[in-house]
Parts: structure tokens; C-alpha cells; sequence
């Protein structure tokens, strides 16, 4: 029977979800920026939503931007930031392991004269940060690096980066579409100015994710899409109220403990020979696994039907080898035995 371990590339939408985003798509189905009753109801459904999702990291709700997703989320804070500053441009921050919509957004502004700083991890994927400190210059203008790699399930010490950044005025973001809801963040406790995050990561639906900005509505980010003055005028376009609604009640009910199927994993997988990468600190639902061999890969995938996958959904299209797993040393062979198997999440999963 072939069995779905996928999930850090997406989830499915739980039964809660599902019935709790239904009535917005056909009955209340009214657009919530009109001024009649059914809008009122559409919006007072939205900041429900935002109160969960705020609530979540220790945020306002007024600084909860809906958007569409993670990547559009990434390329908010950051073109977002960049862009006021296209007269003198300026120095950015981030990792080469982060998500490909965060390294290609940086090699767009690279293109408009921005000077980027692509720090590499160490072995286990880990960022360092006297490597984050010691690359801040005189006209740097955001540091963004991950919470969690979607790929090795590494955790970053992201709150260490948030104090240099706020000791150096710096704005920081950080990509948490791998461990929203999973583990615990607090965005003044971690000093974080923005933060990204996506639906389909926990069990809501996709095509929804929201962007955490502080104090956004005194922000003077530059938005990439311009409307009818929605999202504080940071994000235009009608909201989908179905999709928020489904988003947050993903919050609200994102399941606490291990399912059944962690169990059958952590068995089965005693039978096999493989390294796990990504150090000690790791969220325990996602393994980044290197087989010993060829012949160990033939046999894992001829005794289990698996869904699985080399590297993140992203690369799926292409045939190199992860940008991660060859920033972190492995060579081409090593990185085409290397499989990501990911279980289903649930708050507080980690190592």
C-alpha cells in the first residue's frame, strides 16, 4: 500500500478545515470590502482568522498581512525592503540553503545592483552566528535567514540572529513555512520584524499565507501588489475569505501529538543503512536520509511503496543534486542517494 510521506512539501487539508471554510464558499460568499451586512460578516470571519494566526507568534493582529502563500510572503519582506531603497540600493544578508524563492528573489535584486551575502552553514546546515555578525556592513539594510530548512528539518538559532540584528538596527525576517505552528516562536522574545508563513504546511489549503510585519501599519514597506487599499494597502486584491477562514482554523486545530504513523516509521526504519544529515537540533517529523549505497536505496524503495523525495518539492523538476545537500558537503553521489522523508507535523515536534 503506498503510503504519502511527503508532508514538508504539503499537507492535506484536515476535516476541521474543510468544513469550516464551506459555508464561505457558497453561502456567505459576499465580498468582505462591500458595506452590506454579508461583507460585515465576511470580515468579522477574516479577523477571527487573524487573531488566531497572531496569537500563534505573539503578534498583533493588525500585523497580519494576507497573502498567497510563503513565496509571495519572501518576496514581500524582501523586494518589500529593497525597494525603498532602489536610489542607493544596498547590502542584504541571508543563507545559501534558504528556499529557492528567497535565493532567486535575491538574484533578481543582485541584477538591479543590490550586493547580496550568501552565508554558508556548516556541516550540519547550522548558520553561524558570528558569520551573520561579522558580514553586517555600513549600508546593510535586512538580514532574512530560515527558521527551519525544508529540507534537512535543521533548526536555526534564529532568535541569536534577531538580537544582532536589532543590536545593529537592522529589520530581520525569517521564513517559517516549515515550523509554524510546529514549534514555538515568539516574535519579541526572537526579535523577528517579519516572518512568512504558509497554509498548506499545516493542514489548511493552499493558495494562503500571511506575512507577520511589525508595527505594520506605520510600515513603509513597499507592497508588490497594489488594489483597493486591502491588507493596510501592504497586499491589494479582494480577500479570499474561504481560504483565510480555512487558514485559520488550521491554527486552531493543528494536531498536538504524533500520529500513528510516526510509529510504523521509527520501526521500520531500523532496517535500513543511512546517515541522517542536519545535526542534533532538527524538527523530528522531517529526515534527510543518505543510504550507505545504491543497492540499500534499490532495497528501501523495493520493500516500501513510499511517497518520498530528493530534496524539496521546488527541485523536484530538475536533475541536480540539491543546492543544500552540496552546500553541506555531499558530492553528487552521495546527494542522489539522499531522500527526504517527511512525516505528518504536529505542535512541539522536535528532536
Amino acid at each position: 500500500m503506498t503510503k504519502y510521506y511527503d508532508y514538508a512539501a504539503s499537507t492535506p487539508v484536515s476535516d476541521e478545515v474543510l468544513t469550516a471554510m464551506k459555508p464561505w464558499e457558497q453561502q456567505s460568499f459576499a465580498n468582505p470590502s462591500a458595506s452590506h451586512q454579508a461583507a460585515v460578516d465576511a470580515t468579522d470571519a477574516i479577523k477571527s482568522a487573524r487573531e488566531k494566526i497572531a496569537d500563534e507568534i505573539g503578534a498583533m493582529p493588525s500585523e497580519i498581512v494576507f497573502t498567497s502563500g510563503a513565496s509571495e510572503s519572501n518576496n514581500l519582506a524582501i523586494k518589500g525592503i529593497a525597494f525603498k531603497h532602489l536610489d542607493k540600493k544596498g547590502h542584504i544578508i541571508t543563507s545559501s540553503i534558504e528556499h529557492k524563492c528567497i535565493l532567486n528573489t535575491c538574484y533578481f535584486l543582485e541584477t538591479l545592483g543590490f550586493d547580496i551575502t550568501y552565508i554558508a552553514p556548516d556541516s550540519d546546515g547550522v548558520v553561524d552566528r558570528i558569520s551573520v555578525k561579522n558580514a553586517i556592513k555600513e549600508n546593510t539594510i535586512l538580514i532574512s535567514i530560515h527558521h527551519i530548512n525544508n529540507e534537512l528539518g535543521t533548526v536555526q538559532p534564529i532568535g541569536e540572529y534577531g538580537a544582532i540584528a536589532f543590536e545593529n538596527n537592522i529589520p530581520f525576517h525569517t521564513d517559517a513555512a516549515q515550523s509554524f505552528c510546529k514549534v514555538e516562536i515568539d516574535v519579541d522574545d526572537m526579535d523577528i520584524d517579519m516572518l512568512s508563513l504558509s497554509g498548506h504546511k499545516i493542514y489548511g489549503p493552499k493558495g494562503i499565507g500571511a506575512l507577520y510585519i511589525r508595527d505594520a501599519r506605520d510600515s513603509d514597506i513597499v507592497p508588490l501588489i497594489h488594489g483597493g487599499g486591502q491588507e493596510l494597502g501592504l497586499r491589494g486584491g479582494t480577500s479570499p475569505t474561504p481560504l483565510i477562514v480555512g487558514l485559520g482554523c488550521a491554527v486552531e486545530t493543528f494536531p498536538c501529538e504524533k500520529s500513528e504513523q510516526h510509529k510504523i516509521f521509527d520501526e521500520l526504519m531500523t532496517e535500513f543503512d543511512f546517515d541522517r544529515n542536519g545535526g542534533e537540533h532538527l524538527l523530528s517529523t522531517t529526515w534527510n536520509i543518505t543510504f550507505s549505497s545504491d543497492a540499500e536505496v534499490k532495497r528501501f524503495f523495493s520493500e516500501h511503496d513510499w511517497l518520498v523525495s530528493q530534496g524539496s518539492a521546488c527541485n523536484a523538476m530538475t536533475n541536480i543534486p540539491s543546492h543544500v545537500l552540496t552546500t553541506i558537503g555531499l558530492d553528487e553521489s552521495e546527494a542522489r542517494r539522499t531522500y527526504r522523508i517527511s512525516l505528518p507535523p504536529f505542535k512541539g515536534s522536535l528532536s
